[in-house]
């Protein structure tokens, strides 16, 4: 991702530890925190000079402080744009909080006040995004990663010598032969590699597999770091002991088990057969390939007339009688072609399941990395209605990457239907019981990848509510490739794309995901729209009409704004306008001889079109469905940092979480993370990597109890504050390395060869794929 306004850190010349302010970590607060001098902040600050202040130097800049102090605007119960209006009293006041550093000015590299997102999310007290180990207490810095957040290390999280697969969920004495023999490179000894190669049980959660609690028995077997509480030893009829590995069943009683079950709670687990044929090229796209090869005939129909008519308007010096003649001739010819070459696309938009968007159906975005199904599983347990998954690239789909085909898999809570109310918009047939909540986003930069990896995820998926394209993705890798934003001013090849996905996705309805154009002064997200509802000149080669789209979402940003400024949610009313209009006409021509074609009519017979940006309390977005005449909202950041505010949205109100109650969210996350990628070393290791990744969102939260003005701004960046216990105040840390220890409270320590790299704290970085 491009960078946008980059704040660099000022330096650390004394390369030892850098501390962090007393609102990063808790230990500050213990016994007299509130008692803190701010000679003593401003020797803990980032600027390179603190360090080396005198005393006297430092009672003057005290001095300096008070005054600021007493003419801080916060005191006087003004709002400050750009920066959170928390209650004086939890104010940390410091160098940087004040203003008395000389740093301020390499803070922001644009110019611009600290409202700036960017400024703000690379404040001086942030760690830089160069690597660190978890366990060392070492601040060493690496060589500076080029590059857009590339080559993030997270190390490795492994036994010193696995266990061979033959034995993972097997007894002791069990009679299976690994088929290496001796040249397995793993152990085969199962008393031998849980005395010197696994890692000690783990004590949280009771010492009690979370994974064998909620399922009943634990797929990582004896690799499990909670075996102990799902293993017995027992003596078998010869005399000898034997371990063995036990199994849940439904009434609380333990047994061993006959065969172990998989528990499975996911659903679109994509079979590796299926898999390797794609790889093989072995799976079949019968109405994928039909559609483009009518597509290449027609394009080089097209192409061939748009010769020939140029060759006919340079023929001045013939008669206009023979001219005429000609002419009718060549109609003849080409309405012979046009015959020949057309084929009816396999389906149309009408036959689609219907589908429905509310104001009771808050819309959780597709988030690359932090969308994982864990963080859904989250946000749909705490009222999000509908979901996608991160975003997948098509080409890797179609062959057969298991990284990619991964990003498919759902939850069954993801599988129930969304809310809806009568209240709503009347979609005719629609069945909501029949309805789901979770849907599929794809990427792609030509047609054909996106048509046939559209069937493949329609065939081998059966649980989609949709399939979205994105063309939003602000990505350099990403646009440079043609894909993401870069369709927005390629309007022909999109709407292609689209007619394309349509025809071959049997009753699943395709949605597209939009920004307001890629340049901040060349917004085309209008004409755009107009596009996708009525149709572009030229349709009618395609059957007339437009592509049929279920549904559009609008992110009210350019490519080029990333997500600095604010999103424009007066461009997406205009936009709605063009929906809502194109909706009016249809309602008003139903019954009547006038009706439109319903062959090509979207699938719920009107066109739901939802916007996004900056949506962060139940004000926002009850706001922004009443102003801008959006069907519904989707919700990006705003849940990353707070993912009750589907709660807050379906109740209607402010929800001050106590810390107790958000450190409960994480062990909820934790849990389904265990549930979701194993609770052996690797699991521990990958639900402890995303954990982290969403902590350097979720630390963001302001308590609501501790500001002084309503609604908050998902834009405004918080001075230095302090908690109302130190739970808080850690949730709130900034620092990575309390982030660390957060997880350790559930995951226990970190392996040794564990590492985290913050992302680049620029707001530009805050998602990479939403769009």
């Amino acid at each position: 991702m491009e960078t946008v306004g980059k704040a660099k850190r000022p330096s650390n010349p004394t390369g030892e530890d850098e501390q962090a302010l007393p609102h990063e970590s808790p230990l500050a607060h213990s016994s007299g925190a509130h008692g803190v001098k701010l000679g003593d902040q401003l020797e803990r600050s980032d600027s390179p000079d603190a360090s080396h202040q005198s005393h006297a130097k430092r009672i003057k800049l005290e001095d300096a402080g008070n005054f600021k102090l007493q003419s801080n605007p916060a005191s006087q119960g003004e709002r400050r744009n750009g920066v959170a209006p928390i209650k004086l009293e939890s104010v940390i006041f410091s160098a940087y909080n004040i203003g008395i550093t000389t740093a301020d000015k390499d803070r922001d590299t644009s110019g611009s006040a600290a409202a700036n997102d960017d400024a703000a999310e690379a404040a001086a007290h942030h760690e830089p995004s160069n690597a660190y180990s978890s366990t060392s207490g070492s601040t060493k810095r690496n060589k500076k990663a080029k590059g857009q957040n590339t080559s993030r290390n997270f190390g490795s999280s492994r036994d010193k010598v696995g266990l061979c697969s033959t034995r993972t969920n097997k007894p002791e004495f069990s009679p299976d032969e690994c088929p290496f023999g001796d040249r397995c490179k793993f152990e085969h000894d199962l008393r031998k590699y849980l005395k010197e190669w696994k890692r000690e049980d783990l004590t949280t959660f009771g010492a009690v597999c979370p994974v064998w609690d909620a399922k009943g028995s634990c797929d990582s077997g004896w690799k499990c770091r909670f075996v102990r509480s799902h293993m017995k030893e027992q003596e078998t009829e010869d005399g000898k002991k034997e371990l063995v590995l036990l199994e849940k069943p439904s009434n609380g009683d333990v047994v061993k088990p006959g065969a172990m079950g998989n528990g499975s709670q996911t659903v679109n687990d994509v079979s590796t057969q299926s898999k390797t044929d794609l790889m093989k090229r072995k799976f079949r796209t019968p109405k994928a390939d039909a559609w483009i090869h009518w597509l290449e005939t027609r394009e080089k129909y097209l192409n061939n007339r748009q010769a020939t008519n140029s060759t006919n308007s340079a023929g001045d010096g013939v008669e206009d009688e023979e001219k005429e003649s000609g002419n009718k001739i060549i109609d003849r010819q080409e309405q012979d072609e046009n015959r020949a070459c057309y084929a009816e696309p396999p389906l149309r938009p009408a036959e689609k399941r219907k589908v429905y968007f509310g104001p009771e159906t808050p819309v959780l975005a597709p988030l690359t990395t932090q969308g994982n199904l864990p963080f859904r599983r989250l946000c749909v347990s705490l009222g999000a209605q509908i979901t996608y998954s991160e975003m997948a690239m098509s080409l890797p789909l179609i062959q057969g990457q298991k990284s990619e085909w991964a990003l498919m898999r759902a939850h069954e809570s993801e599988t129930m239907p969304p809310a809806y109310s009568s209240k709503g918009p009347i979609v005719g047939l629609y069945e909501n019981a029949n309805d789901l909540k979770f849907g599929a986003q794809i990427a792609a930069n030509k047609p054909w990848q996106a048509v046939k990896a559209t069937e493949t995820l329609t065939e081998l998926c059966p649980h989609l509510r949709v399939v979205d394209l994105n063309c939003g993705c602000p990505i350099d890798l990403v646009y440079r490739s043609g894909a993401g934003s870069a369709l927005l001013d390629m309007q022909g090849k999109l709407e292609k794309i689209l007619r394309g996905m349509n025809a071959v996705s049997g009753e699943v309805p395709i949605t597209v995901k939009i920004r307001m154009g890629t340049k901040d002064n060349r917004p085309n997200a209008l004409k755009l729209v107009d596009k996708l509802v009525y149709g572009s000149f030229g349709s009618e080669d395609f059957g007339g009409g437009g592509p049929g789209v279920a549904a559009i979402t609008l992110h009210g940003r350019s490519r080029q704004q990333r997500y600095t400024k604010c999103a424009d949610w007066e461009y997406i009313a205009d936009c709605a306008a063009i929906v809502n209009e194109f909706n009016s006409q249809g309602d008003a021509l139903v019954d009547t001889a006038k009706e439109l074609d319903e062959r090509v009519q979207p699938a719920s017979g009107r066109v739901f079109f939802l916007g996004n940006g900056d949506c962060y309390s139940h004000i926002d977005y009850f706001d922004h469905i009443e102003k801008a005449k959006v069907d519904s909202v989707m919700v990006a950041r705003g849940a990353l940092i707070k993912p009750w505010i589907f709660e807050e949205i379906e109740k209607g109100q402010y929800l001050d979480k106590s810390a107790t109650e958000r450190l409960a969210l994480v062990e909820q996350y934790v849990r389904y993370g265990l549930e979701t990628w194993g609770s052996d070393e690797w699991g521990i290791g990958t639900t402890r990597r995303f954990l982290l990744e969403w902590l350097s969102f979720s630390h963001r939260y302001v308590p609501v109890g501790i500001l002084e003005h309503l609604p908050p701004s998902l834009q405004d960046r918080p001075p230095a504050w302090r908690g109302r216990n130190e739970l808080e105040t850690l949730l709130g840390s900034a620092n990575y390395r309390d982030w660390i220890k957060i997880s350790e409270m559930f995951l226990g320590p970190a392996h040794k060869d564990f590492r985290f790299e913050p992302k680049h704290k620029s707001n530009s970085y805050d998602i990479e794929a939403e769009g």
